[in-house]
C-alpha cells in the first residue's frame, strides 16, 4: 500500500506501534511484571522495545519478507493474497526476533527461570505466533492499511493534484 520511502516509514511506525503496544503488554501479563512494574519503566521498556522493533523490521524483517512473499508463485494482481503473504512473513520473522530480544531483556532482569534456554525460546516463540498473527492479520493489519489509506495516502493524493 505504501508507495514512497516516506509511506513506507508511516505504514511501518503505525503497524509497529499497534504491534509492540500489544505484544509486550501481552508477554508482560504472561510473565507476571504487568502488575510489579511502574508506568514510567513500562514507558521506558515500551520505547526500547518499539526502537528495536522498528529497526528490525525496516532493514532485516521486512525486506526478507518482501523477497520471500514476491518470490512465492500466486498472482501479484491479487491483492489480498499479496497482504495475506506479506503479512504471514513478517509475523514469522518478528516473532522469532523479538522473542529473542525479549529473552534477552528477561535473562537481564533475572527473570528467566530455570530449565533450557532453547526450549524457552521455542515456547516463547509458539505463544508470540498464536496471539500475532491472527492480531496481525483479522485486527491491526485491516485497521492499519484503512487508516493510513484514509488519512495518510488520501492526504498525499489531495496535495500532489
Amino acid at each position: 500500500m505504501p508507495t514512497s520511502k516516506k509511506e513506507q516509514i508511516i505504514f511501518g511506525l503505525m503497524m509497529c506501534t499497534g504491534m509492540v503496544v500489544v505484544m509486550m503488554f501481552f508477554n508482560l501479563w504472561h510473565s507476571g511484571l504487568l502488575g510489579k512494574m511502574s508506568p514510567l519503566e513500562i514507558l521506558l521498556q515500551f520505547i526500547l522495545c518499539f526502537v528495536i522493533a522498528f529497526l528490525v523490521e525496516s532493514f532485516i524483517v521486512g525486506p526478507v519478507a518482501r523477497k520471500i512473499a514476491f518470490s512465492l508463485p500466486f498472482d501479484k494482481s491479487n491483492k489480498i493474497l499479496g497482504v495475506l503473504a506479506m503479512s504471514f512473513f513478517m509475523v514469522i520473522g518478528m516473532v522469532l526476533i523479538m522473542s529473542l530480544y525479549g529473552m534477552i531483556s528477561a535473562y537481564l532482569a533475572n527473570q528467566l527461570s530455570g530449565g533450557s534456554i532453547f526450549h524457552t525460546y521455542l515456547h516463547t516463540i509458539a505463544r508470540n505466533f498464536i496471539l500475532a498473527l491472527p492480531y496481525q492479520l483479522i485486527i491491526l493489519g485491516p485497521l492499519v492499511r484503512y487508516v493510513f489509506g484514509k488519512f495518510i495516502r488520501e492526504k498525499a493524493t489531495v496535495v500532489v493534484s
